[in-house]
């Protein structure tokens, strides 16, 4: 029995036995079946696994014609935590230029929609200088971030204050009235950069607080969708599932705590999303064999209810890509290509 490199979901390299490697692509498949209530990987796509993690290859690819495209989130932020200090538009130069960037996104680096609509007239301008020196589509891109609508950062009580002292009816006021907050704030800014020129509107890191993030972005996609019928807006999630914060928070007679990708996708066409980006959580302390097994379940039953582009979110601990600022080529190729070839996804 052979020995086999891989690595954990940190990125820490290990090796496998055939047999511990086939065990843990089973073990994250029926993981995800688990927890999700959905169909387990079938043993041709556990056998395409274990041919993948085998080969020696250092990076693995589609086949030639089967390229999908691929989006960004705060495509500057990323340049400058490499530690090259260039302005933003020459930053999503080097984007489209020198790393072939088949979309772009002009970011601020609070990167949430409250802090940006103070100083939108900026961003305006930015958009629009950029837009006169790139040539792919350019989003614009920020998160609902329902964390600065509660104190000391917001006008309102932090839940998470209010609910260890059981005042839960308090703390499920409060977010209600920063949903309400937040969707006035994410459509002024996403109707002024729009009308500025923007391609498309990026929600990223959605639900990250929880229930009440996600609505706030479902209901800030229907109205933009009701005034912009021709707006590309991409809702990209911030974890595997829907934290129930609130609790009892409902989307078209829906509730939102627990929801999967699969039934997230589902929600985010019927608010009239252009592009859903699921997320699908790493687990550092078991293997990457075991994380990306578990990643393409969920994502494959996401992409079977799917009636919209879906651009799954890889990187960083997300998507069977370990959780390293530098996510290692091997692990991140081989789950792209798995990604694209099981999923039939239409990006990245």
């Amino acid at each position: 029995m052979g020995k086999i490199m891989t690595r954990m979901g940190s990125g820490f390299p290990v090796e496998m036995s055939e047999s511990q490697l086939m065990e843990d692509l089973t073990g994250g498949s029926e993981d995800a079946a688990d927890r999700g209530k959905i169909p387990p990987l079938s043993e041709e796509e556990l056998k395409y696994l274990f041919d993948l993690f085998t080969a020696t290859d250092r990076f693995l690819s589609v086949e030639s014609g089967k390229e999908i495209v691929l989006s960004y989130d705060a495509s500057p932020l990323k340049i400058i935590r490499a530690a090259v200090e260039v302005h933003r538009i020459q930053s999503l130069q080097i984007y489209e230029k020198l790393l072939g960037a088949d979309t772009l996104e002009l970011a601020h680096v609070d990167y949430s929609f409250k802090p940006v609509k103070p100083i939108v007239g900026t961003e305006q301008t930015v958009l629009e200088q950029t837009l006169m020196v790139t040539h792919p589509p350019l989003f614009y891109g920020a998160m609902p971030n329902l964390g600065l609508y509660s104190q000391p950062d917001g006008p309102f009580p932090n839940p998470s204050e209010l609910m260890p002292l059981g005042k839960i009816a308090a703390a499920r006021d409060s977010l209600e009235n920063a949903v309400e907050n937040a969707v006035k704030d994410i459509v002024y800014v996403s109707s002024a950069m729009y009308e500025s020129g923007a391609d498309g509107i990026n929600m990223d890191t959605t639900g990250a607080a929880g229930d009440a993030d996600f609505l706030a972005a479902l209901r800030a996609t229907e109205i933009l969708k009701q005034k912009y019928p021709d707006i590309c807006i991409e809702i990209g999630m911030a974890g595997e599932f829907i934290l129930g914060l609130h609790g009892e928070l409902a989307y078209k007679g829906k509730r939102l705590a627990g929801l999967y990708a699969h039934d997230q996708v589902k929600l985010a066409q019927k608010a009239g999303a252009t592009i859903f980006g699921p997320v699908v959580n790493m687990k550092i302390s078991r293997s990457c064999p075991w994380n990306l097994s578990r990643a393409i379940a969920f994502i494959k039953a996401c992409c079977e209810q799917a009636g919209i582009p879906i651009h799954v979110n890889m990187g960083m601990g997300v998507g069977g890509v370990p959780l390293a600022n530098h996510p290692p080529v091997d692990i991140t190729s081989r789950a792209s290509k798995a990604m694209v070839e099981i999923c039939r996804l239409d990006g990245l």
